[in-house]
């Protein structure tokens, strides 16, 4: 027997040639795993929990999907919802995003039709960890288009599905826009990379149908419809621009707009906004360069540099004109948002309602480590790949990646367009690696089958390299599985605890209070709150608020503000001109809750105070800092949140070895205690004081209620505020008046 005959028997050679036999299955068989690992590591919080809708946005998409679900979708395009921002309301049809809640919707009839009775709470619950599922796949497609390679695909797929940033918003229960938009966003980017490899048009249709599926759920379809154009833009800028490219461009762009502008809330947003400009420009330019490129064989030299000057000074000046007549119309402006991106300390300095929101604050390094772990660590060898070689699949990979990394520093939230791409690049470049020790180790164990080399990694490093990688990626794992069972697990609705002895206890003091809301308080009374809980009362309780999570209407926001910043006699006067029945706050001070009204209560002032002048923020500041104890302002214990969080706190004992009315919070003693309300009356507060509801109580019978300060005296409904129509409770015979508030935007 030769020597080639005895090698093709030997064990190792046949474990080598039946694994290349089975690797397809294999592949396919991972690649479900790894789908269905994606589902079940995001149910760990009904597994804990219940079945229940988290956070405050998704309760607004919940009530939305119900409403879709029992009137049907052209109902919901008309719907005027009447208990948001009151008394305004909300044409809800023209100003939603609706991709979310027709899928929900759909799921819903199907399974319905199919006879599998199921209530659509239970639909929206579980609909993100179902789309994780096919992010992950859109994830192994993608990669794979990159570089070609299943392996590097099946990381890739991996990572997306357990990275805890995606995680944090595609739990069960997570029923928000980015539970099915990431996937439509990944999606996006697989179809239009596999139209750049064939130049296929059917794929660049495809494409266009994913980005319409990603304008429907989610406002950050502008990441795509900008990153795109600079992606062809810096092919056409290096010269590696071809046919393909042109195809997929054309076809992406043209297609994309039309679907883009059939959604109600876009319209023709996709022609004119500034976040469209650049899509615009791009496909002029590559036309233009087609147009200057067909008729070059018909003309001579001398007359394509002259048609060439004039066709470049045309170009130029009508996009000028065009821009400058935008935007003195009024047409490209740029969002508060967008140019936060671009200006980081854009909101901070002229829009507080937009730098108020966590989710909007710059992304620390403990929040990078913490949602992406050592896939940042991973992703630079994946980035290496892609330079090293490049190809237009990798460039476009590398220029996500970049410009992910740049966004997602300016905004917390913004990490999840950038997990995506990082596990990507993570998944690229330890396929890479483990590829190089593979074949080292391979080399050495079956000599005859790997070609020698003129340089090749000694065995010995190669097994220590495969377990450092091992280990690492394993280290991942658990600290995934731990943001998935522990971090992001918790609904923001039910809290939890432990005691001493590791006990979980559970706090219900949301829904407690909700729930005596909605069987406590008359179907048509209004509730005051500040907006962050605006969709959670709506949601839950069936009562009508005067401002949400929407906040779309900067003039009413900071009415509220003013009202919880004001004194309790001036409070009174304007809750009775807003028409407030209750006012809602919440508090921390008993259970050290730092998420509470308190602790947010100088944002209302600073929003307060950008549209009333009178109210200054230094007036809240005593001894120059922000504080609740003895050294607080007269203007901070006078104010209506400072009075309702702290009524009846000096009867507390909040910790061993403080004084009554100890704020865990703010680790002081309250500065003033005893004190009585006269134009408010506590109505209930729950278990653990985190909500408190008060009840506005009715004028008494005189002339009026003075104003206390001067300042807030001279305060008259503004303009755009108009009375309307008068009407009588049925609980008294007193009448109040409405006010029709306009947008201050």
């Amino acid at each position: 027997m030769s020597s080639e005959e005895e090698t093709q028997q030997s064990l190792p050679y046949k474990v080598h040639k039946s694994t290349l036999k089975w690797a397809p299955v294999f592949n396919m068989t991972i690649l479900l795993s790894i789908a269905i690992i994606s589902c079940l590591i995001r149910v760990f919080s009904v597994i804990r929990y219940e079945s229940i809708i988290h956070e405050f946005d998704p309760w607004f998409n919940y009530r939305t999907t119900q409403y879709l679900v029992k009137e049907g979708p052209y109902a919901l395009w008309n719907w005027y919802d009447s208990e948001s921002w009151y008394p305004l309301g909300r044409s809800v049809g023209g100003t939603v995003y609706p991709g979310l809640m027709m899928t929900s919707g759909m799921i819903y009839w199907v399974l319905h039709k199919l006879s599998i009775p199921i209530d659509i709470r239970n639909v929206c619950v579980f609909l993100a960890p179902i789309f994780s599922a096919f992010t992950s796949l859109a994830a192994y497609g993608m990669t794979k288009e990159i570089t070609k390679r299943s392996e590097a695909g099946l990381l890739s797929a991996l990572f997306v599905a357990i990275v805890p940033s995606y995680m944090s918003r595609s739990v069960a229960g997570s029923y928000d826009n980015e539970g099915v938009s990431i996937f439509a966003l990944v999606f996006t980017f697989y179809t239009f990379l596999k139209t750049v490899n064939t130049g296929s048009i059917l794929w660049g249709v495809y494409t266009a149908l994913a980005f319409f599926y990603m304008v429907a759920s989610w406002g950050g379809y502008a990441f795509i419809i900008n990153i795109i154009p600079i992606f062809v833009l810096f092919l056409l800028i290096t010269g590696r621009s071809n046919s393909r490219i042109q195809v997929a461009y054309n076809v992406f762009y043209i297609l994309g707009t039309l679907l883009a502008m059939q959604i109600p809330f876009v319209g023709f947003q996709a022609l004119h906004s500034s976040e469209h400009m650049a899509s615009h420009a791009v496909f002029i330019l590559i036309n233009f360069l087609n147009f200057f490129s067909w008729i070059r064989n018909f003309v001579s030299k001398k007359a394509i540099i002259t048609l060439t000057k004039f066709l470049i000074v045309f170009l130029v000046f009508s996009i000028l004109v065009g821009v400058v007549i935008l935007t003195l119309a009024g047409k490209t402006q740029w969002s508060g948002r967008s140019l936060t991106l671009l200006d980081p300390t854009y909101a901070k300095k002229y829009i507080p309602i937009i730098a108020s929101v966590s989710e909007h604050q710059a992304t620390t390094w403990s929040s990078f480590f913490f949602d992406l772990h050592y896939l940042i660590l991973f992703s630079p060898v994946g980035l290496y790949y892609c330079y090293n070689k490049p190809t237009e699949t990798k460039i476009f990979g590398a220029l996500y990646t970049v410009l992910g990394v740049y966004f997602a520093s300016v905004m917390v939230r913004l990490l999840l367009v950038l997990a995506p791409a990082v596990s990507i690049m993570a998944g690229i470049g330890i396929s890479w690696a483990f590829r190089k020790f593979a074949k080292s180790v391979r080399s050495f164990i079956l000599p005859k089958i790997e070609k020698p080399k003129k340089y090749r990694i000694p065995p010995e490093i190669s097994i220590i390299g495969l377990v450092i990688l091992g280990y690492y990626c394993s280290i991942y794992v658990l600290h995934a599985n731990f943001a998935g069972s522990e971090a992001y697990a918790s609904p923001s609705i039910i809290l939890s605890s432990r005691d001493r002895q590791g006990n979980r206890n559970i706090i219900d003091d949301y829904r407690e209070a909700y729930y005596w809301l909605r069987m406590n308080t008359r179907p048509d009374d209004k509730i005051m709150s500040w907006w962050d809980y605006g969709y959670q009362i709506t949601g839950m309780s069936n009562r009508t608020v005067l401002v949400d999570n929407n906040t779309w209407n900067n003039t009413h926001i900071a009415t509220v503000g003013m009202a919880m910043a004001s004194s309790e006699e001036d409070a009174f006067e304007i809750c009775e001109k807003l028409d407030v029945d209750y006012v809602l706050v919440i508090f921390g001070g008993i259970l050290n809750y730092s998420g509470d009204d308190i602790n947010k209560f100088l944002w209302m002032v600073r929003i307060g105070g950008g549209v009333y002048p009178h109210i200054k923020e230094e007036d809240y500041y005593g001894k120059g800092t922000y504080r609740v104890d003895q050294y607080a302002t007269e203007t901070m214990t006078n104010s209506l949140m400072y009075r309702l969080s702290y009524y009846r706190f000096d009867e507390v004992q909040t910790a061993y070895g403080q004084p009554k009315g100890y704020d865990t919070v703010r680790q002081a003693v309250i500065g003033v205690k005893g004190y009585k309300l006269r134009h408010f009356e506590e109505a209930f507060t729950s278990e653990n004081w985190i909500v408190r509801i008060f009840k506005r109580k009715q004028r008494e019978n005189r002339d009026g209620v003075a104003f206390t300060s001067k300042s807030t005296s001279q305060f008259t409904i503004p303009k755009e505020f108009s009375p309307v129509t008068k009407f009588s409770k049925k609980a008294n015979t007193k009448q109040r008046s409405t006010l029709n508030f306009q947008n201050n935007e």
